[in-house]
């Protein structure tokens, strides 16, 4: 499949997520809880590979990886409150989901898990 055809069908989406946030936060938090990059990632896994398993293994995958990106809003409303300017409160925000990520790959490996 064309990667423009990819890129804008993928931008159109993150930019109607924010556009519909200006407006609503839930509805924008609804289009934007959809796992909208994995399901787009396996409908493009799949027109260019047809290849069940890997789509399979793929979406597995995210399952356990979906886990530690939930840090990220745990932490990021909780400073922001605190009055953490954007910037810093989202930097702490990546910092502990990858240390989130990092922990959880390390039981996925000690554990056997995909």
């Amino acid at each position: 499949m064309p990667y423009l055809v990819k890129l804008i069908v993928s931008a159109l989406l993150i930019v109607l997520a924010s556009e519909i946030a200006k407006r609503s936060s839930l509805l924008g938090a609804l289009l934007a809880s959809v796992p909208l990059v994995s399901v787009l990632a396996m409908v493009w896994l799949y027109l260019e590979t047809r290849d069940a398993e890997r789509i399979a293994a793929f979406a597995q995958d995210v399952f356990w990886l979906v886990l530690p990106s939930l840090a990220l809003f745990l932490v990021l409303p909780w400073l922001l409150r605190a009055g953490v300017q954007f910037f810093a409160a989202l930097g702490l925000g990546l910092v502990l989901t990858a240390l989130a990520y990092a922990g959880t790959l390390a039981l996925l490996r000690r554990f056997g898990a995909p």
